[in-house]
């Protein structure tokens, strides 16, 4: 009898031991599957770091994540990059990849592009001037920039932010005075860098990009009414991944939105 008793116990040992290394094996294919990859826009760098920790942290792979300004990285999506999805800072440069023939069927996978964030626009200042500023009509910013000062902001042509604040300050009339003393940068965050190393004593970002710099303060935010509402616009691209779906699906989510929500941006 005790013989017969060692030998079911020896078996239930060997069935618990052999179903351990199949369960971790199914665990670090999960981990280590192939992440994906999201292009975005500059100003969402800290954000969506945060999301895709929490995401790493449910036990999915964690997605790789590239950020330059929108307009570069819906250039490369047309030129063939390849990638899971594009999150836009502006609705515009998402429907020039929807919009380009150059590929059968489109970059866009249909029904995944959604508007999922807005921002505010924002005139800043390095963290130890003393210039005062009230954002009005004819506000004389060219005079607060000195003799020799530049305003930075991303290229007007081209970076979504810097878009937006050509608008802004053709509306409030002051543009033809300013436009000769723009310094135009390749991304809101690079403009964000001119003011914060004191290179330009004023600049215009999104306000969630001063909140994380504390080199910079906010002298005003702008009106809404004087540029396009600020729209960030996620899409899954042609070729994604079930477990870059997953992401986009996650992001826009209410606990993707409280991620958001907690760096400053709005809902869409």
């Amino acid at each position: 009898m005790s013989f017969l008793i060692r030998l079911i116990s020896f078996c239930l040992i060997a069935l618990v031991l052999g179903a351990q290394p199949a369960q971790a094996q199914g665990q670090s294919a999960r981990v280590q599957g192939k992440a994906p990859l999201v292009l975005a826009a500059a100003s969402l760098q800290e954000a969506l770091n945060k999301a895709a920790d929490v995401w790493a942290a449910k036990g999915h792979v964690r997605p790789v994540l590239s950020f330059a300004a929108s307009s570069a990285l819906a250039r490369q999506i047309v030129q063939g990059a390849p990638a899971d999805l594009f999150f836009s800072a502006d609705e515009e440069w998402m429907d020039y990849v929807a919009a380009d023939k150059a590929r059968a069927g489109g970059w866009i996978l249909r029904g995944t592009r959604v508007n999922v964030l807005t921002n505010r626009l924002a005139l800043i200042a390095p963290v130890a001037s003393t210039t005062r500023l009230a954002i009005m009509p004819n506000f004389p910013l060219a005079a607060a920039l000195g003799a020799n000062g530049r305003l930075a902001m991303g290229q007007v042509g081209a970076v979504p932010a810097g878009k937006y604040g050509q608008q802004a300050l053709v509306n409030l009339k002051v543009w033809p005075a300013v436009a000769p003393r723009v310094a135009g940068a390749e991304s809101v965050r690079a403009a964000l860098a001119l003011v914060a190393r004191g290179e330009a004593p004023l600049g215009i970002v999104y306000a969630t990009d001063a909140r994380v710099e504390p080199k910079v303060r906010i002298l005003g935010l702008f009106p809404d009414r004087t540029h396009k509402p600020i729209v960030y616009p996620l899409a899954a691209l042609a070729g994604a991944s079930a477990e870059g779906e997953a992401f986009r699906r996650f992001l826009i989510s209410p606990e993707g939105h409280r991620i958001f929500a907690a760096y400053g941006f709005g809902a869409s």
